[in-house]
Parts: structure tokens; sequence; C-alpha cells
């Protein structure tokens, strides 16, 4: 780890890209990066609740072992508030300092987002690197972005969380070395002076804007074109993107790990009854996430406020999945999407107990990775668009194949019968009232 550095840290002396450079080389096993050695700490206040407070443990863990980092230890304080100065009590923090210096952990993580000034403190006392939770996400979305867009999104976010955090922090930020809180695009600025920072914040601002242009121009396209449009959203690690690729027998990026997807994929599908669909992957949500990185991926979200209908993937085998749905519900109205139509996909039905109820309707309960489950959903989606959608019926003369196609492609059809002695076809079935066709059925 120190080789790796040292690596880094000469190297980005002499080309500020190298930080990316060497992140790749880790990436493709170029460079075997060291696990971390890490000790989390968090504050237990009177009005928390135990089992949430336990939860969010546990997903700190996770985030750390997504990060690279291995937990040796997990330190606990009961308080009646956070200390202003030092988060936890000197006392405690005496304990950790103990425990840092007879066995050799590299880093502190610290379960809550800490003021510039506590994260100085800390590490000053523990005389060890010390980020926050905040940090960590940051850290694991600079693993994951692939795009350009998805690179300037995560480094707008992490120079905006650093501003406030200069002064007063380069030691900790040389404690740090080249690992866990300092990877990405950004990782090679974090020394600079105030004034750079915020002009590379205003040049990365313009480029997202750029991009959010062609993109909100893309999805202008979809509208004129009617592409029905469905988002699959969730918290993290609930399984989107084994569904999105068993929907649509694509390859995206899906593992065990949180986060795994970042920028958004869309494909196109099609329902048992011929009507056809986009449907997009789109980023993990999660409890307290940073409101920079919400702001600063706003125009990859918004890929979800353009949907007509959300799929709301729920891990159901996890034990706080309910607050998880919480979570979810919370940022789609941050995202003004809480009034698009929704199917509560609940994941992991193997792992359930037999009297499982969902939480939310509508709703199906499903294993992503059996097929006869995919088949289920289908129907669910067509089942659910028909109760939101308008019946019609109308006579097509076989010279018209065209509109025969049509009514396929953009409609429910759920019955389809020629009337040989007439030469048409009766054809019935469901149509969103928003779209063209309808408007259409309804002249003739």
């Amino acid at each position: 780890k120190r080789a790796l550095a040292l690596l880094y840290v000469v190297g980005s002396h002499f080309h500020p890209t190298f930080g990316m450079i060497v992140a790749l080389m880790e990436r493709r096993g170029i460079l075997m990066e060291q696990k971390e050695h890490v000790l989390l700490a968090a504050c237990r206040l009177p009005f928390q609740d135990d089992e949430r407070f336990q939860s969010s443990l546990e997903e700190l863990r996770s985030l750390t072992e997504t990060a690279h980092g291995e937990v040796d230890k997990i330190v606990i304080q009961n308080r009646n508030k956070v200390h202003q100065a030092l988060y936890l009590g000197q006392g405690k923090l005496e304990e950790i300092k103990t425990y840092i210096e007879e066995h050799e952990i590299d880093l502190v993580i610290i379960n809550d987002e800490l003021s510039p000034s506590q994260t100085k403190n800390i590490s000053d006392f523990l005389d060890i690197a010390v980020i926050d939770r905040t940090q960590l996400i940051l850290d694991i979305f600079a693993r994951r972005a692939n795009t350009k867009e998805g690179k300037l999104q995560v480094e707008l976010a992490q120079l905006q969380y650093l501003l406030p955090r200069l002064y007063g922090q380069g030691k900790n930020l040389s404690r740090l070395g080249g690992g866990i809180g300092t990877r990405g695009p950004g990782e090679t600025k974090l020394e600079t002076d105030r004034r750079h920072i915020q002009r590379r914040i205003d040049d990365i601002r313009k480029q997202i804007q750029q991009v959010a242009t062609q993109r909100e121009q893309y999805r202008k396209r979809r509208k004129e074109n009617k592409a029905f449009q469905i988002a699959i959203v969730g918290y993290t690690n609930a399984g989107k993107s084994t569904l999105f690729n068993r929907i649509t027998n694509s390859q995206s990026f899906e593992e065990n790990q949180l986060f795994a997807t970042l920028d958004p994929l869309t494909r196109q599908v099609q329902l048992p009854s011929g009507f056809q669909a986009l449907i997009s992957d789109t980023v993990g949500f999660i409890q307290d996430l940073p409101t920079t990185l919400i702001a600063a991926f706003r125009s990859t979200l918004e890929e979800v406020r353009e949907a007509d209908l959300v799929l709301h993937m729920v891990d159901a085998s996890h034990p706080d999945h309910v607050h998880h749905e919480k979570t979810v519900h919370k940022l789609l109205k941050e995202l003004e999407a809480d009034h698009i139509p929704m199917l509560n996909v609940y994941n992991k039905k193997d792992l359930l107990n037999e009297d499982f109820m969902p939480v939310s309707l509508p709703a199906i309960t499903i294993s992503a990775n059996d097929p006869i489950d995919i088949k289920r959903l289908f129907d669910k989606i067509e089942e659910v668009l028909m109760k939101e959608w308008e019946p019609y019926q109308t006579y097509v003369h076989a010279s018209k194949g065209d509109m025969l196609h049509r009514l396929s492609k953009h409609s429910i059809m759920t019955e389809r019968d020629f009337l040989e002695e007439d030469e048409v076809y009766f054809v019935k079935g469901w149509i969103n009232p928003d779209h063209p066709l309808y408007h259409q059925l309804r002249k003739e």
C-alpha cells in the first residue's frame, strides 16, 4: 500500500492524470491493492431506534468492504448528543487510539457526516487518517464511474464536499495516502487552493450541463417517438442489474456489491402482448445519500422522472427492507417522480418465509434469476398498465397492415380476430390515453 501511495504521489507530480491511471491499473488487476485495516466508529443517540442503528452500522461495514477495506473493529458510544469538537468523548477516543497503536489500523471511518473541524480534530487526536460516511460513499462512486458524465458528476460531488474542508486538512489528507477516501478524478486536486477548486467546479458544471443538454435532446426524441419508458429503481444491491439483464438478455455489470451501477443503461424490451418499451437501470439509492451526490447526479437521476412506469426493486430478504422502501420513496419525492405509476418488485423470494406480505401495492414477489418469475413479472406489468390505461375495440381492414402493427407495438392487444367475410380484423385491448393512436381510435 505504501509503495502504491508513493507511486501515486511521485507520478502525480509529473502528470495530473497519473492518479487516474493508477486507479485504472488497480481495477484491471495490474496493481494488486492491499486491503486497508479499518476501525468503524459510531455515536448512538437516545432517540435512535436500535434496529435502525444496527442496520446503519452493517451498511457502513458493507460500504467499507465495497471500498476494499477490512473492518477490524466497530466502536460504539452511547451519548446524549454528539461531541461538538470530537464527535465522540475524549475517553472513548483514548481507547480507540490505544487499539489503533496495538493493531496497526490504517483508517478510521465515522458512521455520520462530520464537520470539517471534527474531521481535523479527530485525525489530530488519533494521529491517523479519518473519513466519514459521505467521503466513503464518494470513494465508491469514484470507483464505479465509467462514462465521462459519471466521472464528471463524481468529481463535482467530491470537490463540493472538500471545498469547505480544505483549511487545515493537509495533514489528514497526507495521512490518507492513496487509499480509501482519495480515489477518483478529483484526487490530484485535493491540496490546491480554494480559487482553483472553485474554477474547476464551475468548469465541471458547464461540462455536465452540456452532457445534460445532449441527454435532454435524446429524451425529447424518445418522447416525440412516443417510446414508453420503464425505470428500475431501488435501494442499492437490491438486484436491479440482475433483473435488467434477465429482462433484456444483456450483460450489464452485476455483482453483490453496493453501487455496482452508476451510469444508467437503456434497452428495448417487448412484453407478451407485443407491446414495446424502453427500460432503464439506474443508480441505487441509500439512506443518508450525500446531498452533494444527489445534486451532482441530478441529470442521471432525472431518467427516473421521465419514466412512464417505475419498477421499484426491493431486496425482500433484507431485515430492514421496509426502511429501504421508505428511503426510495423519499428520494423519488425529492426528484418529483413520486406521481409516476409504480410496481413494487419484491426480489429474492427463495430466501423468504411463506408468510411474507408485501408492504406496498401493487406488488409481485419474484426471484430475478428465475425465468418463470420474469414471465410472471411481464404479465404483472401489463396488468398494472391496463389499470392505468383506457380500453379500446376497433375494426381494422386487412389492407391496413401498418395500423395493426402500430396497435401491436404501442398498445396491449388482448384480442385479434380476422372476420373473413368482411376482410377486417376485430381488435381489442388497452392503450395509453396520452398516445396519438388513442385519439385516432376515438375518431374512428
